[in-house]
């Protein structure tokens, strides 16, 4: 007996939100879009149970990627469902599943897979919070409804809240998946983006960036020379958040440029006279998307050096060496964790946690480099074929609307050679380049901290919302084309 036979009992009987029968309308779309977007803002504001102090938030600078809300029902965000799908797109990546997705028995086991995945991560991730070094204090006695707590009872009935929380954030994102608009991971994502950005522009407090420019204005900030070393300090990287706020536009106008760009592969019916159309290969054919799972192993092994130092007294020095506010800054988890900010590597300024050696910080840039620009691009292959946007995959869905290449005979592997010219090539480009872009924001700073990676996917995934809008409205006023494209009645 096989896994598959041994699994299937418990796979086919996974929790499962129920597919529309029918079509369902845009506005109903809408409707449940909004509902669980009130929803997530509603549980991130729901407090732990028995949370004593403010704990330390182990996601930290990859709070804005991994979504949620610190201290909160939201407390792992997307993580362990992100977690998951690395796991099974490194499994799949390597044959060893044995799983054809073209099979629905397969496609049931697969997701039933996913779902069980995601369950197991939202309880390893949830238990070291709780039970290990601190990072969620538990207070030391809890009365509730008549009964008193102890610590370790409290500290159970957190990790239950947590992993409540897990579990919910899944469902949701299998609501928005069947019964919305776009998917739930990204409008969490940019949920939580949003939020941090327009906090970081308009909170009336030190960081936000209209407070704070009139602060400088009414002189409660002293800038000094403008040409001089502080006040140009100042001004580009303090206070003034020019250099910040010049990379928040820069990276918006270079993501929304990157999805206009696009090879438009010319297509025609077979039968029907006149009707052409494009099959657009864009330059980030992947999505920014694959980066969420890059920066998400960057996580887990920052997640394993917090927990490490917390357990481990004796770590040794090359694994890695944390300050009091719990970063890296000796040691392979200083050299594998992400540039967050300027803050990380200009050596100059005097404000770099540890103060490396130029070597060292250079090392680490290197590092985070090359992780990117290759897990980007490695991340998307894997992305573009278990999302069936490979060549084989499309020529198939070409050929089964009834269009064709014009010029080329309608044969499935006519069309799959003419994909095979574009889509690997734009897949690595692609997922390389978003990869560099991610790095380089992070290094420059951006408005709210909401980081480069986090800005990235928030500008990507609401240019893909609002063409998914447009789509669903066009087939919404013109109901042959959903039938054109396979929709349902």
């Amino acid at each position: 007996m096989g896994w598959k036979e041994a699994a299937e009992p418990v796979l086919t009987r996974m929790p499962t939100v129920r597919r529309p029968e029918g079509h369902v309308p845009f506005k109903r779309k809408l409707a449940w879009t909004a509902g669980i977007l009130m929803l997530y803002f509603f549980l991130t504001n729901i407090s732990l149970l028995g949370m004593a102090g403010e704990g330390t938030d182990l996601f930290g600078e990859f709070r804005a990627i991994l979504a949620g809300e610190f201290g909160s029902l939201m407390q792992v965000g997307i993580g362990p469902i992100v977690t998951a799908s690395i796991v099974l797109q490194l499994l799949g990546g390597a044959n060893l599943l044995g799983l054809d997705t073209d099979d629905p028995r397969d496609q049931i086991l697969y997701q039933g897979l996913q779902k069980l995945l995601v369950i197991i991560m939202t309880a390893l991730t949830a238990l070291p919070m709780v039970f290990a070094g601190g990072f969620l204090p538990a207070q030391p006695s809890l009365a509730l409804g008549g009964f008193t707590f102890d610590q370790t009872q409290v500290q159970i009935l957190m990790f239950l809240q947590i992993f409540a929380g897990g579990i919910l954030i899944l469902y949701m994102d299998e609501v928005v998946s069947k019964w919305g608009v776009g998917s739930g991971i990204g409008l969490f994502i940019i949920a939580g983006v949003s939020q941090r950005l327009v906090t970081g522009f308009v909170q009336p407090a030190d960081g936000g960036f209209f407070y704070d420019w009139y602060q400088i204005i009414i002189g409660e900030v002293a800038v000094g020379s403008v040409f001089a070393g502080d006040g140009l300090n100042t001004l580009l990287l303090g206070e003034g958040q020019i250099i910040a706020l010049l990379t928040t536009l820069l990276i918006f106008g270079i993501v929304v440029y990157a999805e206009s760009v696009r090879v438009e592969i010319p297509l025609s019916h077979a039968r029907v006279k006149g009707a052409r159309g494009r099959f657009p290969v864009k330059l980030i054919y992947a999505s920014v998307l694959p980066m969420i799972l890059v920066r998400a192993l960057q996580a887990n092994i920052q997640f394993m050096g917090q927990i490490l130092n917390s357990q481990w007294a004796a770590m040794p020095s090359w694994l890695g060496t944390y300050n009091d506010q719990g970063q890296p800054v000796e040691g392979f988890f200083y050299y594998t964790a992400p540039i967050y900010s300027p803050e990380d590597w200009m050596w100059w300024t005097g404000e770099v946690a540890g103060s490396p050696e130029v070597w060292q910080i250079a090392v680490r840039i290197s590092v985070d480099l090359t992780f990117m620009i290759i897990g980007g691009a490695i991340f998307a292959i894997f992305w573009v074929e278990t999302t069936n946007m490979g060549p084989e995959a499309t020529a198939k869905q070409i050929q089964n609307s009834g269009m064709q290449i014009p010029g080329f005979r309608q044969n499935v592997g006519v069309i799959e050679k003419v994909m095979e010219r574009y889509i690997p090539q734009v897949t690595v480009i692609g997922g390389a380049l978003v990869g560099l872009l991610a790095v380089w924001a992070n290094m420059l700073g951006t408005i709210g901290a909401v980081t480069g990676t986090g800005l990235l996917l928030a500008v990507s995934i609401t240019y893909k919302l609002y063409e998914e809008i447009a789509e669903e409205q066009m087939m919404e006023m013109h109901p042959m084309m959903r039938q054109m494209f396979g929709g349902k009645e």
